[in-house]
């Protein structure tokens, strides 16, 4: 109910959400800065106002993930623009872009980099942003996807190539004579969740997309693709990187050494959980 006589501060109050997102709320309706809401938490609030901060005070309150309602998340110390066709970016996949970073920068600063299955762009974009000299390119199946990723790479200022494609079929279907591309460094942080997992109808994931999130079967069919196909487009010496779920290392590590990966790494996530697997295939 609109109150003629309400503040800011009474809102919070009112709004039966934490303060911090209260305030986030506030931030967007009103285009201002955490500065300007203390300096005028007492200023008595429009009706229009009003309206529109309820509008995303129920939307929260019925679950909506806040990086929707904002329409952005920080990832990587960037800010990208997030919907609901997108996965929304999560800092334990700032364990994959960080070593992907720090390889590029060690190894090969101009290096040919491929991001598959891109969605927001958030890991294509933060190696090209971070590694400007890379030659980054960046596959997903979905053109909303691909829509929003190369929104943010023209806002973040970073150049990436946006491919839409299953996985490396794009490469497959060119005429035999054209040389197929070849890459010194994937990543990917494909769909990894069960079909049968019980999060996919919990808390943010029931609002995000499910080919985003699950393969529909048991969790590895993307990765045993991506494995199996990565040899034959990766220089001599290329590397594979991808992020998993919390109980997937061991497939993982099997399916790169069955393929014919070595010097096999495993990272862990901000929990201690094994994250993500690195393999070197020797050509």
């Amino acid at each position: 109910m609109i109150n003629p006589c309400i503040n800011l501060k009474q809102f919070f109050a009112l709004s039966g959400l934490p303060l911090l997102e209260a305030k986030m709320l506030a931030e967007k309706v009103l285009g201002v800065n955490r500065a300007w809401l203390i300096a005028h938490d007492t200023d008595q609030l429009s009706e229009s106002v009003q309206q529109a901060l309820q509008s995303l005070v129920e939307r929260r309150l019925a679950g909506e993930p806040m990086a929707y309602i904002l329409g952005e998340r920080e990832f990587m110390g960037l800010l990208f623009q997030v919907n609901p066709k997108v996965l929304i970016p999560r800092p334990d996949t700032e364990t994959l872009v960080e070593a992907a970073i720090q390889w590029v920068e060690q190894h090969q600063p101009q290096a040919r980099v491929l991001d598959l299955g891109t969605g927001s762009g958030a890991i294509a974009v933060s190696i090209a942003h971070y590694c400007p000299k890379a030659q980054v390119s960046a596959i997903d199946i979905s053109p909303d996807a691909l829509e929003v990723a190369e929104r943010n790479a023209i806002s973040i200022g970073a150049k990436v190539n946006f491919i839409q494609s299953h996985w490396f079929e794009v490469f497959h279907q060119q005429v035999e004579y054209l040389s197929k591309p070849t890459f010194d460094l994937i990543v990917s942080n494909p769909p990894y969740i069960e079909k049968q997992d019980q999060h996919l109808s919990q808390g943010d994931l029931r609002f995000e997309p499910d080919i985003a999130l699950t393969d529909f079967a048991d969790g590895l069919t993307c990765y045993r693709e991506i494995i199996a196909q990565a040899p034959e487009f990766l220089n001599p010496n290329g590397v594979l990187m991808v992020e998993h779920g919390w109980n997937q290392a061991d497939s993982i590590r099997h399916l790169l050494e069955e393929n014919g990966f070595s010097e096999i790494v495993s990272l862990k996530d901000l929990s201690g959980v094994e994250r993500v697997h690195i393999g070197v295939y020797r050509k």
